[in-house]
Formats: structure tokens, C-alpha cells, sequence
């Protein structure tokens, strides 16, 4: 079983940086900071939409990382499966969820409850609920 380190000041500035990225991009753009939504204004076609500044958001959700470990002198460690058809199931799988609930965890769980969405409250507790069931299964079933 892998263990997580418990990290409250670093996990607390971490969500208070998704909350004032959340906040800046409503307030300066009129968009709800979902990344599925925001990947796929990517895609096309969907006119009317700004791929740059999509572009510029999905890049920074991928260059912080590297960011944090050139500033902290020290890699960042992320634990992922490395066995590729487990994750192409995963993508799928949620790729699906976003889709059927109209949003993402981003999407719902962060702007949707700060803006009392209703549906995204539903949303949320099935994504948490899912995601309850399947570190369940996986640790304690499956023994991976």
C-alpha cells in the first residue's frame, strides 16, 4: 500500500491557489475554471471560444510542477500506475463521467459548490462516492 505524507500548509496554499485561479478566470474571463471544459475548448470545432488562452491554462497546469521542483530544489514525486491499459481504462472512465455529469471534479467540485450549485453538490458526492469504491476495491479487493 503506498502511503501519503500528510501535508496541511502545502496542501492548504495549494487549494488556495486553485480558489484564486478559479476566482480570476471568472472574474476576468466570465468562464467557470473546469478542466475538461477547458480542454476541450482545444478541440474543435467550437467557435466563439479562445484555444489560446485555453492553450496558456492547460500549459501552466502542466509546467507547475516543474516550477515547484525548480524553486524547492527538490523533484515533485506523483505515484502513478504505470501499467498503460489501466490507465487508458481510467481516461475513458472519466472522460465518460465528465461528460455524462456535464462537468469535472474542477469544474463542479470547486466553482460549483462555491457558487451553491445544487447539481454540482450532486456531482461532487457521486465523484467522491466513486472514488471512495474504487481506492476500496483496488486496496482492500483487488490487493493492488
Amino acid at each position: 500500500m503506498t502511503a501519503t505524507d500528510f501535508t496541511p500548509l502545502a496542501s492548504t496554499l495549494g487549494g488556495a491557489l486553485i480558489g484564486v485561479a478559479a476566482v480570476i478566470l471568472m472574474a476576468l474571463n466570465g468562464r467557470i475554471a473546469g478542466i475538461s471544459g477547458i480542454l476541450g475548448r482545444l478541440l474543435p470545432p467550437y467557435p466563439g471560444t479562445d484555444p489560446v488562452g485555453a492553450l496558456v491554462f492547460v500549459l501552466g497546469l502542466t509546467a507547475a510542477p516543474l516550477v515547484y521542483a525548480a524553486f524547492a530544489g527538490a523533484p515533485f514525486a506523483q505515484t502513478v500506475s504505470d501499467d498503460a491499459g489501466l490507465m487508458v481504462v481510467a481516461g475513458i472512465l472519466v472522460g465518460f463521467g465528465a461528460g455524462l455529469s456535464g462537468g469535472c471534479t474542477s469544474g463542479h467540485g470547486v466553482c460549483g459548490l462555491a457558487r451553491l450549485s445544487p447539481r454540482s453538490a450532486v456531482a461532487t458526492a457521486i465523484f467522491m462516492a466513486t472514488g471512495f469504491a474504487t481506492v476500496f476495491v483496488m486496496r482492500h479487493v483487488l490487493g493492488s
